[in-house]
C-alpha cells in the first residue's frame, strides 16, 4: 500500500506547497528532492521571492499519479 496515494486525497485541488510539505507527502530527503528536480524527474519549483520556493499542487498530484501503485 502506498502512503502517497492517501496524501493525494488530502491535498487541495490547486495552490502551492512549500518544501517541508512536499517532503511530508513524498518521503524522500531534501537532497534527493533537489537531485530529482535537477535531473528533471520531479516537478520544478517556482520562486515566489528570494526566500520562498513552492511547488504547484497540480504538478505534485500529477507526479504522484505517474508513479503508479507501490507493491
Amino acid at each position: 500500500m502506498s502512503t502517497s496515494h492517501s496524501h493525494n486525497a488530502t491535498l487541495p485541488e490547486t495552490g502551492f506547497l512549500r518544501q517541508s510539505t512536499v517532503l511530508t507527502i513524498i518521503p524522500i530527503s531534501k537532497s534527493t528532492l533537489w537531485q530529482r528536480v535537477l535531473a528533471g524527474t520531479f516537478p520544478a519549483p517556482i520562486k515566489l521571492s528570494a526566500r520562498v520556493t513552492v511547488w504547484r499542487v497540480e504538478e505534485i498530484r500529477r507526479w504522484i499519479s505517474e508513479q503508479g501503485p507501490r507493491t
